[in-house]
């Protein structure tokens, strides 16, 4: 896939050359194409802002060079993300989408904002990462193009995205690995057993119930089982007190 990204500061993506991300774009599987668009400023001192029409705090980033940066990446089948606290709250399914896709550019606002004509001209959809305000866009790019990336062919390990958190609606279970026993702790013992049909019922039980605890909300957005409604009832009935509260 490739990920262009319009960005005032593209010295900040240099986290994308690490770790899964990193090993990605050395195997071709993603391209992080940054440019800058202090770059296309037409002033000598490359201006790219201005104050506000209207009066104002802050400054406004320009519609014109904007749009230049724009038109040196754009292609037909390019999809245009604003990263804006005012567009939709990415989610799962958005990532999925999202990486079903050739081709990205990410538009990184900052200061005040960007001009809405050029917001207007060349903006598919506006994309926040939640109800808060960064002082720019590059961090949010950041979050979704490493999301998105995760679901693209051999990014991961095959089967690596289909049980983890928000994957089937509901959080992962917990996992656990060697020593067996840690500080007096043990691993469960029906992750010792081999019983892998025995270990899939755990695992969905421990998934509700991290979900019941953690973020009841989405039991709401699911279809659940019978058998996982069932399963919701005992967990109910074992920790009455912790079920919908925050863990100290």
């Amino acid at each position: 896939m490739q990920f262009d990204v319009l960005t005032l500061f593209p010295e900040m993506f240099e986290v994308l050359n690490e770790s899964i991300i990193g090993k990605a774009k050395e195997k071709g599987l993603i391209n992080v194409n940054l440019i800058n668009i202090r770059d296309f400023s037409k002033n000598k001192h490359k201006k790219v802002d201005d104050t506000p029409y209207g009066g104002g705090a802050g400054m406004v980033l320009m519609p014109d060079v904007v749009y230049d940066t724009y038109k040196s990446v754009k292609t037909d089948k390019a999809r245009v993300i604003y990263m804006s606290p005012q567009g939709k709250k990415l989610d799962q399914s958005k990532v999925e989408e999202l990486s079903k896709q050739e081709h990205l550019i990410l538009l990184c606002g900052h200061y005040e904002g960007i001009d809405q004509r050029v917001i207007d001209k060349i903006v598919d959809e506006e994309i926040s990462i939640g109800d808060y305000v960064l002082t720019g866009g590059e961090l949010p790019a950041m979050v979704l193009i490493d999301s998105v990336s995760r679901y693209i062919e051999g990014v991961l390990k095959e089967g690596s995205t289909k049980e983890e958190s928000f994957s089937q609606g509901l959080l992962e279970y917990p996992q656990y690995t060697r020593p067996e026993i840690f500080e007096g702790q043990q691993v469960p013992e029906i992750l010792l057993s081999g019983h892998h049909q025995n270990i899939d019922k755990w695992r969905r039980k421990q998934s509700l119930k991290m979900t019941l605890e953690k973020r009841s909300d989405l039991l709401d957005k699911i279809n659940l089982s019978d058998e996982d409604k069932k399963v919701l009832e005992e967990i109910k009935n074992e920790v009455p007190n912790k079920v919908g509260t925050a863990r100290n």
